[in-house]
């Protein structure tokens, strides 16, 4: 009797241990991917009230340019979980990843950061991801900054940020008026919304040398000074957050009625922008 209790219990115990490894595998989030440093994915993210539908034109230029023939897309929950869709493909080391927040409507910029950040983690768990870029609209540079205002000790390295249209110092009829924000000669505006006060510290922790700066804004030309929702003052006061310790920093404005705020993303002469600073 007990030689068939022993039975039994050594049974039971490799039962158990094949369920454990079961478990343990089922669990394995990390992609087996050769030559896991090699991949350096572009981040976009989409503004506000949006989804990432608005960072298609952009995604397939690329796509069309040579640069990669991967989309991936990174749905965020409200609650900062974040499900990707689609995969990593070895050899192609310069992926996109379409972000797409569902809480879209959220007009807090810290919780826009901490979904970016969200983001970078599950990529960085999911493909041991070393570097990468990111491409922001509107509401999706706010996502960045606020990203780069948190402790950025162990995280993937940023190279290259694309912004455009960014609303760093605030929104025309919301915050001013049009022609009514002035920058100093460094870029400082003379009055600072709170959010952009917010920003201020990375005048001293944004990463030094090490991420290039793309900041493209559009005029469309009507004396506004503006794309219809944010003036061009507002975006070019992100030199005076990150120029002095950016790699490179350098502005592109877009003139006509194709550089309207919403159509920015749409807009060829963007498309081309980004090809070419993304390539180099």
């Amino acid at each position: 009797m007990k030689k068939r209790w022993i039975g039994f219990l050594r049974i039971g115990l490799m039962v158990l241990g094949l369920s454990a490894c079961g478990v343990s595998g089922g669990h394995s989030t990390t992609a087996k991917l050769p030559n896991a440093s090699k991949y350096e994915p572009t981040l976009f993210f989409h503004g506000w009230g949006s989804s990432y539908r608005a960072e298609n034109q952009m995604a397939h230029a690329l796509v069309n340019a040579g640069l990669t023939k991967t989309i991936v897309r990174a749905t965020v929950s409200k609650r900062g979980k974040v499900t990707l869709s689609g995969q990593f493909r070895e050899g192609d080391y310069h992926p996109i990843v379409e972000v797409d927040f569902k809480d879209s409507r959220n007009s807090n910029p810290k919780q826009w950061g901490r979904w970016a950040k969200a983001t970078v983690v599950k990529l960085q768990q999911t493909y041991r991801t070393k570097k990468f870029n990111v491409v922001g609209h509107s509401m999706g540079n706010m996502a960045i900054m606020y990203y780069l205002r948190q402790n950025q000790a162990n995280l993937p390295k940023l190279r290259k940020q694309v912004d455009i249209a960014g609303h760093f110092n605030g929104i025309l009829g919301m915050n001013y008026e049009p022609n009514r924000m002035k920058l100093r000669s460094n870029g400082q505006p003379e009055k600072m919304q709170p959010e952009y006060q917010a920003l201020l510290p990375l005048r001293q922790t944004y990463p030094k040398n090490q991420i290039d700066v793309l900041n493209i804004y559009g005029d469309k030309d009507d004396g506004s000074h503006s794309d219809g929702s944010v003036s061009n003052a507002s975006s070019q006061s992100l030199r005076y957050l990150v120029a002095s310790r950016a790699k490179s920093y350098q502005e592109q404005k877009i003139t006509g009625p194709g550089a309207q705020h919403s159509k920015l993303h749409d807009n060829v002469r963007v498309d081309r922008l980004l090809i070419r600073f993304l390539r180099n």
